[in-house]
C-alpha cells in the first residue's frame, strides 16, 4: 500500500524551499552580528560569571579566548585569498589560525629548551617526557625463512597507519603542486634526505625496500597517480555555475549543493622551470620548502618529545592540508604573472616563515643532533648532485642563453644586408 509508506519527498523539500534559504545569509560576513555576539559573551563573563580562583586555569581560559577573539575577527575581516568555495569565510579561518601557529612557534623559540618541552604538558599533560624512537630498520629479509609462522612477518610489521598516510599526502600534495615531474621529484628526493640523515633520526632507518617499493612506488607512486587523474578532472569539468534556485529539480539542485566543496574555477600550473631563470629558481625554492617541511615533522616531534601517533602531530598535517593550497597558489600567481601579483600572498608568506621557525626550533632544541657528522660518502654525493644544479644553471640560462643570442643577433643581421640588397637591386 502506497499510502502506508513514508514519503521521503516531503522532508526533501522542506529541506531544499525552506532550510536553503535562510542558509545563503550566511554568504554575507555578518560583522555587526559577528561583534554583538562577542560583546554578548564578554558582558556575560564579566558581569554574570564568577571568575575560578585557579591561575592555571584562568591563563589558560584567558588564552584560548584571546585566540577566539582573533579568529572572529579574522574571519569577517581578513583579506579574501585565491580560492572561494566553500566559503571565503573557511580561508579566512586558516589564515588566522597559520598566524596563531607562528606566533606559538615564536614564543617556543624563545623558551629554553627545557622550558619549552615542559610547556608543551599545559597543552597535554602526557607530553613533555623523553621517547624512544622506533628503529624501522633491522632485519630487512621480504622472506624471512627462520620464521615458520609467517615469513613475510616483516612486511605486515610496515603494513601501520602510515601507509594509508602516505598515500593520502601525496595525494594532497599533488592536487596543491598540479605537476607529475615535481611530486616525483620531492618523493625521491626525500628518501634520498632519509638515507642521509639515518644517523640522525632512527626512525630514519629503513630497509631498501621500504624506501623505494612501499614508500616511493606504492603508497606516493598510487597518491601521486591517484592525484593527477583527480587534476585531469577537474581541468575538464566545466565550470558554469548557476543559481540554486534557477535549477528547476531537486536532483540538480542537490548536485549544486555537492558542487559548492570544489573549486569555483580551474588554474592549470604550468611551471616551466626551464624557461627562464627566474622560474628556475623558483622551482628549486619550492622543492627546497616542501623538503625542510617534509624534515620539520620528523625533527619537530624528535625535538619537542612528541610521539608520532600523538593528536598534535595530525592536527600539524591537517593544518598544512588547509593551508599548503592556497601557499602554492599564491607562489604561482607572483611567479607566473609579477607585473598584476606584485608581492607574494599572505599565506605563501606565513607557511615559509613557520617551516623557517619550525628548523630554527629544531637547530636551538638539539643542537648535538643536527651536527653529527655526516658520513663522507653521503657528503660526497650531496656535493656532486650541487655542482650537477650549478652547471646545468650555468649552461642553460648564460652559456646557451648568450649562443642563443648570438645566433638571432647574426640572423637578423643577414636578413637585413639581404633585405638591403634586394632593395638595392
Amino acid at each position: 500500500d502506497r499510502s502506508s509508506r513514508p514519503n521521503i519527498c516531503v522532508p526533501l523539500c522542506f529541506f531544499l524551499t525552506v532550510i536553503l534559504p535562510s542558509v545563503c545569509v550566511c554568504r554575507r560576513a555578518h560583522t555587526v552580528t559577528v561583534l554583538f555576539i562577542l560583546t554578548c559573551a564578554l558582558v556575560y563573563v564579566t558581569l554574570l560569571e564568577e571568575t575560578p580562583q585557579d591561575t592555571t586555569y584562568n591563563t589558560k581560559r584567558g588564552i584560548v579566548a584571546s585566540i577566539l577573539v582573533f579568529l572572529c575577527f579574522g574571519v569577517t575581516q581578513a583579506k579574501d585569498g585565491p580560492f572561494t568555495r566553500p566559503h571565503p569565510a573557511y580561508w579566512r579561518f586558516w589564515l588566522c589560525v597559520t598566524v596563531v601557529y607562528e606566533l606559538f612557534l615564536i614564543f617556543i623559540l624563545f623558551q629554553t629548551v627545557h622550558d619549552g618541552r615542559q610547556f608543551m604538558k599545559y597543552i597535554d599533560p602526557k607530553l613533555g617526557v623523553p621517547l624512544p624512537e622506533r628503529d624501522y630498520g633491522g632485519n630487512c629479509l621480504i622472506y624471512d625463512p627462520g620464521n615458520v609462522t609467517d615469513p613475510f612477518h616483516n612486511i605486515w610489521d610496515k603494513m601501520d597507519g602510515f601507509v594509508p598516510a602516505h598515500f593520502l599526502g601525496w595525494y594532497i600534495k599533488t592536487l596543491m603542486i598540479r605537476d607529475w615531474w615535481m611530486c616525483m621529484i620531492i618523493s625521491v628526493m626525500f628518501e634520498f634526505l632519509e638515507y642521509s640523515l639515518e644517523h640522525q633520526l632512527p626512525n630514519f632507518s629503513e630497509c631498501w625496500w621500504d624506501h623505494w617499493i612501499m614508500d616511493v612506488l606504492v603508497c606516493n607512486g598510487l597518491g601521486i597517480y591517484c592525484g593527477m587523474k583527480t587534476l585531469a578532472w577537474l581541468s575538464m569539468k566545466p565550470y558554469q555555475w548557476q543559481g540554486l534556485w534557477n535549477i528547476p529539480t531537486y536532483k540538480g539542485k542537490i548536485k549544486r549543493i555537492a558542487f559548492q566543496f570544489t573549486p569555483y574555477s580551474w588554474v592549470k600550473f604550468e611551471w616551466k622551470p626551464a624557461s627562464n631563470l627566474r622560474r628556475w629558481l623558483a622551482v628549486l625554492g619550492i622543492i627546497f620548502m616542501f623538503l625542510l617541511a617534509e624534515l620539520n615533522t620528523f625533527y619537530l616531534k624528535f625535538v619537542l618529545w612528541m610521539p608520532p601517533e600523538h593528536y598534535l602531530v595530525l592536527l600539524r598535517l591537517v593544518f598544512f592540508v588547509n593551508v599548503g593550497g592556497v601557499a602554492m597558489r599564491e607562489i604561482y600567481d607572483f611567479m607566473d604573472d609579477p607585473k598584476f601579483h606584485k608581492k607574494l600572498g599572505q599565506q605563501a608568506w606565513l607557511v615559509a616563515a613557520i617551516t623557517v621557525t619550525e628548523f630554527l626550533i629544531v637547530v636551538k632544541y638539539d643542537p648535538n643532533t643536527i651536527m653529527l657528522p655526516i658520513p663522507f660518502f653521503i657528503i660526497q654525493c650531496w656535493i656532486l648532485g650541487i655542482i650537477l644544479i650549478f652547471t646545468w644553471t650555468l649552461w642553460r640560462f648564460f652559456i646557451r642563453m648568450t649562443k642563443q643570442t648570438t645566433q638571432l643577433a647574426v640572423a637578423v643581421n643577414h636578413f637585413t644586408l639581404q633585405k638591403q640588397h634586394s632593395f638595392q637591386s
